[in-house]
């Protein structure tokens, strides 16, 4: 563990422990659906990569690249999953902190607060979302026994069953559809992370840039935290003030960066918003062969997506930003659907060349800019 004043600044044991006890039940099923849906999924998985591959026209370029695991997994196996890629990440930032221990006032009340409740509030986050999650790519978090990985530091597929199963009785949808549509699109970023090989360490290397970017001085790390608190629960009267309010105000995320981490953000935004959105359109261009019910499900799920479960998952949402993520599916698949039109697939996958060649924050809002850049 890394520690600040000798205190360690996360307990992830502790995140862990929290999440996995607060994170609400799994819908019931018994033990032998259990094992029917665990092994369709695994089922699924196997045969989206035919199906991803020929539709993208996107080969790994290497076997090696393609060996990554999927991983069936339940909430509290998502979590420990998750913590894990906090670790590797976040681990360069809270070894600088260690280095520039801080001996101010902000110093002395974070080396009070220590691990214990910062792992607490990450474990209170971890179990918003391990109910949530359908599936995810994991690009960067590191091979245990327990949770193995793909050669040479290639990612893992995980598919939340109970959360899946959740949704699919949530919507009423054909659940044997539900499922392969699921993997259709977790499958299109295995794919995209195999067949590019620098993808890789360009999202890592603008993830290290904006994390060394952040400001080390805890004092006003807390005064940045007071100020979006404040923000986030500001008294308000009437109506059109209200609804202003609501659109002006940014995530914590957006709160805490300094203008240079606003640049990298927005190229990380950029690239996010392409593969979010290449998953999307490979989703339903590949769905009408396979997925018989796929334009109910489509349907179903997008006004599931937009609107949360209540006030206060769209509350946490707009809190931590996730809203911006569903802004990316929109945005990144518009863009991509824009390209394939004009240009075709072959055309589109110039995407992948380097990272010269990825859209910028405003060309994902105007593919014609994108286009034209390609074509000078």
């Amino acid at each position: 563990m890394t520690s600040l004043g000798g205190v360690e600044m996360v307990d992830w044991n502790l995140a862990v422990s929290t999440a996995t006890r607060l994170v609400r039940p799994g819908p019931e099923v018994t033990r032998e659906d259990a094992r029917a849906v665990v092994a369709e999924l695994r089922r699924h998985a196997k045969a989206s990569e035919e199906h991803v591959r020929g539709f993208t026209r996107m080969q790994p370029e290497r076997p090696a690249e393609s060996d990554t695991p999927v991983l069936v997994v339940d909430r509290p196996g998502w979590v420990r999953a998750n913590v894990a890629g906090f670790k590797e990440l976040l681990s360069p930032l809270l070894g600088k902190m260690q280095e520039r221990r801080a001996s101010g006032p902000g110093g002395a009340v974070l080396g009070a607060v220590g691990g214990k409740v910062t792992g607490v509030e990450v474990g209170m986050l971890l179990s918003f979302l391990a109910s949530r999650v359908l599936g995810q790519y994991e690009t960067f978090a590191p091979a245990t026994r327990e949770l193995p990985g793909g050669a040479d530091g290639g990612g893992r597929l995980l598919l939340v069953a109970p959360n899946i199963v959740h949704v699919e009785r949530e919507l009423e949808v054909e659940p044997h559809d539900f499922r392969l549509w699921v993997c259709l699109h977790e499958e299109t970023h295995r794919t995209q992370f195999a067949a590019v090989p620098w993808l890789r360490d360009h999202i890592r290397g603008e993830i290290q840039s904006f994390l060394g970017e952040t400001e080390m001085d805890p004092s006003m790390l807390l005064e940045r935290l007071r100020e979006a608190a404040q923000s986030m629960t500001g008294n308000r009267s009437g109506t059109d003030t209200a609804e202003k309010n609501e659109s002006d105000r940014g995530s914590i995320v957006e709160l805490v960066q300094t203008p240079a981490q606003r640049e990298i953000l927005g190229r990380l935004t950029a690239v996010m918003s392409l593969l979010e959105g290449h998953a999307d359109y490979v989703m339903d261009g590949v769905g009408p062969e396979v997925v018989p019910s796929v334009a109910e499900i489509r349907e179903k799920f997008q006004k599931r997506r937009a609107s949360g479960a209540g006030k206060l998952d769209q509350a946490l949402r707009k809190l931590l930003g996730l809203d911006a993520k569903l802004r990316q599916y929109r945005e990144g698949e518009r863009f991509v659907r824009a390209v394939v039109e004009d240009l075709g697939m072959d055309g589109f996958n110039r995407v992948w060349t380097s990272p010269n060649t990825l859209p910028t924050k405003a060309e994902i809002g105007d593919p014609a800019g994108w286009i034209a850049r390609m074509r000078s």
